[in-house]
């Protein structure tokens, strides 16, 4: 039985295909943001830059380039995966509403962390989703 319809992962896939466009014409926008988070992770992985504009540039094309694998059906498990793990970072620079103070922006804050949590169900969801048999 299949989980996520061929319908449901080009509509997943399109926000992070859209946001990941404008990240990498954009990485000023969200750097200084990212920066703590991304920097930390930066240090315990080999081989990824340390500067926090090309590590948000970097983020966005795996958005991209996942999402698009997702969106046409290749390598979807892989690609469900990737913008899992790639989103739980994203989402704790983000959308850690529990360090605002202003209402206002903790509850912003708060509406962008569950929502990007929804995002990480489905993406779970494509990723233990199985190949149906053809009979």
């Amino acid at each position: 039985m299949a989980v996520v319809t061929p319908l449901a992962r080009p509509l997943l896939a399109s926000a992070f295909v859209t946001s990941g466009v404008q990240t990498i014409q954009h990485p000023e926008m969200l750097a200084d943001l990212a920066a703590p988070v991304a920097l930390a992770i930066a240090e315990r992985v080999p081989g990824l830059p340390r500067d926090a504009a090309a590590l948000v540039r970097l983020n966005g094309a795996v958005h991209v380039a996942a999402g698009a694998l997702l969106a046409v059906g290749r390598l979807p498990r892989l690609s469900a995966l990737t913008l899992a793990a790639s989103l739980v970072p994203t989402t704790l620079a983000a959308h850690a509403y529990w360090k605002e103070s202003d209402p206002g922006k903790r509850a912003q804050s708060r509406i962008g962390f569950f929502k990007n949590m929804s995002m990480l169900g489905g993406l779970l969801l494509a990723a233990a989703e199985r190949p149906r048999r053809r009979e």
